[in-house]
């Protein structure tokens, strides 16, 4: 079950959903539209490794905004922390962003009951775009949990994206065994 506008709002002022900054007018009929932070990261290396700890480079998004290109990855971040204590967050491409060629996230749209942090985007374009820090970007959306949850995501030893942060966060999949 999707949550709705009025049962999103619910469940802010209980504080089981947080978004900081939150703004009313982004609240949508039952999801609440995020925005593109002002920091951007590439990988050094063109050719990666999973089993390697994979630099990035940051950079802030000038003011006249900047071009993405096909065929490179693009780590963004939202603007706005968010908590989730009681639902699972799903982050989805806003339509307007699809429809410029933009894609947000390549395959980690779902967030774990228990995550508080800034969302890293994985961003792709079908051709060169210009993007803006502040622009809307995505939307989250609320589902409800069927049962208990034994460990939120914030208090598992081997959660690997808790730590908070204003940046785009890199791959941690070398921290994995395999």
């Amino acid at each position: 079950m999707i949550l709705s506008d009025k049962r999103i709002l619910e469940e802010i002022e209980k504080g089981t959903i947080v978004i900081s900054p939150y703004d009313r007018k982004y609240l949508g009929t039952n999801s609440y539209d995020v925005h593109l932070g002002k920091y951007l990261a590439t990988y050094a290396d063109r050719v990666l490794d999973a089993r390697r700890h994979n630099e990035i480079l940051h950079f802030e998004i000038p003011d006249e905004g900047f071009v993405l290109q096909p065929n490179t990855l693009y780590l963004g971040v939202t603007l706005e922390y968010t908590e989730t204590h009681a639902h699972v967050p799903f982050l989805e491409g806003k339509s307007s962003t699809g429809r410029l060629g933009i894609d947000i996230h390549a395959t980690a749209g779902k967030g774990d009951v228990g995550f508080c942090n800034t969302w890293t985007l994985e961003i792709s374009c079908a051709q060169p775009v210009r993007i803006y820090a502040g622009m809307p970007i995505g939307q989250l959306i609320y589902f409800a949990v069927e049962g208990e949850i034994e460990i939120l995501y914030n208090k598992k030893g081997n959660a690997k994206y808790n730590g908070r942060t204003v940046r785009p966060v890199e791959s941690m999949m070398w921290k994995n065994e395999f």
